[in-house]
């Protein structure tokens, strides 16, 4: 019989976790502190609303993961943290699904590690993390040369690349994979899905559910974002069973996105 280890559960963050896109939702303080222009928060509001109705493919990832690197260079790494400091409540905490934190509160009482799976910067994710009460996060790390970004992206936390990091901080901490979850919207987190033992469709896009009906995987629907305070003065709050039913990115994708709508308008017309 086969030794049963650890167990963990991952969750992709933005439509699993947070009703929104992370890294989108700070566009309009990363304006105010000089770091983008007035087009780039336009672009960003586009792509929030793209991001909400369809989200994204590996090719617009591969996009962002280039333009990422060319968007932040020479940015103070100091002052994208003190903006996501001062602005995460006001701007994340209220999206977060009441449904995922009594998810994420469940696996941490039945004794699992807890670990967020992100696309988008570790300066965004790991702040989000401790709001939720999970210390361990896997996220885009964009290299660091005297405090600024250089312009390189050290390490994109997308699509297969999840796994490798997934995989890799399983055999350090013991994780048993085939006992382990993972949750996610995307069918770009397709690998993820399929090298844990319990996956789990959130919210999924198209692609997603479709693979998900074929290979009978659980389905789930989160629709109640409440803020934080909110879900300690009413625990408890949505019931997780009620809700089954079978870049520092953010900017960078915005203009992926927004650059293939009007390339698909202007080919059109």
């Amino acid at each position: 019989m086969r030794a049963v280890g650890r167990s963990a559960a991952f969750f992709d963050l933005d439509k699993t976790v947070i009703a929104k896109s992370s890294a989108l939702a700070f566009g309009r303080p990363f304006y105010r502190d000089g770091l983008i222009s007035r087009r780039d928060v336009v672009k960003s509001a586009y792509a929030q609303l793209m991001f909400r109705l369809g989200g994204t493919d590996e090719q617009a990832m591969a996009r962002t993961r280039d333009y990422l690197a060319a968007l932040c260079k020479g940015w103070q790494v100091d002052q994208v943290r003190q903006i996501v400091a001062e602005t995460l409540h006001e701007l994340i905490n209220p999206y977060v699904y009441a449904e995922a934190a009594a998810l994420i509160e469940e696996h941490q009482a039945a004794g699992r590690d807890v670990v967020l799976v992100s696309a988008s910067g570790e300066e965004i994710v790991r702040p989000i993390g401790e709001l939720l009460g999970v210390a361990d996060v896997i996220a885009t790390r964009m290299a660091v040369v005297d405090g600024r970004y250089s312009g390189e992206v050290e390490f994109y936390a997308a699509g297969p690349a999840k796994v490798e990091a997934v995989r890799k901080l399983a055999a350090e901490r013991g994780y048993d994979l085939a006992e382990s979850y993972a949750y996610s919207d995307s069918i770009t987190d397709r690998p993820l899905l399929e090298c844990v033992g319990h996956p789990t469709a959130v919210n999924p896009d198209r692609g997603l559910r479709k693979l998900a009906t074929e290979q009978g995987w659980p389905i789930l629907e989160f629709r109640h974002p409440v803020p934080l305070g909110r879900r300690l003065r009413e625990r408890p709050a949505v019931p997780v069973a009620a809700a089954a039913i079978g870049v520092g990115v953010g900017v960078a994708i915005g203009i992926a996105w927004y650059g293939r709508h009007r390339r698909a308008r202007a080919g059109t017309t």
